[in-house]
């Protein structure tokens, strides 16, 4: 481990002092339920609408990989073994940005600006190489365990075409998650695939991946129970307030900030709960990185979701729940935090095809009456 958090740390530096502006602010972490099962959440945040859809990508479907023109087509072309749920961006349905397979792998892509440079792909070999946003669609389809991965994606280069539907490249690091509580963190820096198993389980966007586990050491002081009653020359000097065992947790939004955040909440978490139950518990977490909106600004014309003319802001646009166990996945959006649910049981697995759910539905009020 810290040979690989030693290497990923040069390979950072290099790229970080090109500059980096504002950070999409995505966050993610697992839990453990009491039954073995584990549950994976994830916000996604962003300034530019990213009019996310549910989909169903069953198994058999054509799936046609984009080269680095990114022409549909014009990469490698595979049919799903698996299949899967999750959510697309901007229309492209193999543009899953997160999602859950069949045998409950899970996992998701966020914004990894300023680090992310996909491989140089030679033009006799377009036809081995798919598109930066067709990654977790790979994956998730094609394989059921992190082994699988770690032996195959190395055969596959991945480019970073345009998606023109988005404005640009897709810079992106993918988590992956597996039944058994194993995560694994994919980024591609200066054209070069990392790999490096994550036993926070916990993701969020620029820095990588080793910056992350390196800064965290430095919060070991932190803890859900109060510190101890200090005493001098015997007068008593209790903690005043409850949550005294967080004092110097961060609480901006910084990506290393939130990463903190969600390694020591998800840490923290109740044990005694079932794989369902903590779905429940994974959102109420959640919420504590929802982006109140204005809170995280971004200037006209900068990237992360903006781009326009004016100054804009990221809010939360969505935020989901993977119950890995029980093959349930929950959606929460900006516009209705009522959740919808896919299950994998009440799913046509097979078929060949894409599946598109809308997620405009509106919201539930209850009126309560005395």
């Amino acid at each position: 481990m810290q040979r690989a958090l030693a290497m990923g740390l040069g390979v950072g530096i290099g790229i970080a002092s090109a500059g980096i502006g504002a950070a999409s602010a995505c966050t993610s972490f697992t839990l453990r339920g009491n039954d073995g099962g584990r549950v994976y959440g994830r916000t996604m945040e962003f300034a530019k609408p990213l009019n996310s859809e549910a989909v169903l990508i069953q198994r058999g479907t054509l799936i046609r990989g984009a080269g680095p023109s990114g022409q549909e087509g014009s990469g490698l072309s595979w049919t799903s073994r698996y299949a899967l749920i999750g959510l697309n961006a901007v229309g492209v349905n193999d543009a899953l940005v997160d999602g859950m397979n069949e045998k409950g792998m899970a996992g998701g892509l966020l914004y990894f600006e300023g680090y992310a440079q996909f491989q140089n792909v030679p033009a006799n070999q377009s036809d081995r190489s798919i598109a930066s946003w067709q990654l977790l669609a790979y994956v998730l389809s094609n394989f059921a365990s992190l082994a699988e991965v770690k032996q195959s994606l190395p055969g596959v280069l991945v480019n970073g075409s345009v998606l023109k539907a988005f404005g640009g490249t897709v810079p992106i690091h993918m988590i992956l998650h597996d039944r058994e509580g194993n995560s694994l963190s994919v980024e591609y820096i200066k054209g070069e695939l990392n790999m490096l198993d994550n036993p926070t389980n916990v993701y969020t966007n620029s820095p990588p991946l080793p910056y992350q586990l390196i800064a965290a050491g430095n919060y070991g002081n932190l803890n859900a129970m109060p510190p101890a009653e200090i005493t001098m020359n015997g007068l008593a000097l209790p903690p005043v307030s409850a949550g005294a065992g967080f004092v110097g947790m961060p609480g901006d939004f910084l990506s290393t900030s939130r990463f903190i955040r969600a390694l020591i909440f998800s840490r923290n978490a109740p044990t005694n709960l079932s794989s369902a139950e903590q779905v429940g518990t994974a959102f109420h977490l959640l919420d504590q990185f929802d982006l109140p909106p204005g809170s995280q600004g971004i200037p006209a014309g900068g990237g992360f979701g903006g781009g326009g003319s004016k100054d804009t802001y990221e809010i939360t646009e969505w935020s989901v729940v993977s119950d890995q166990k029980n093959g349930t996945y929950s959606i929460k959006t900006f516009e209705n935090p009522d959740i919808r649910q896919m299950r994998f049981a009440d799913m046509p697995l097979s078929g060949g095809s894409i599946k598109v759910m809308p997620l405009d539905q509106q919201q539930k009020i209850t009126t309560l009456k005395p």
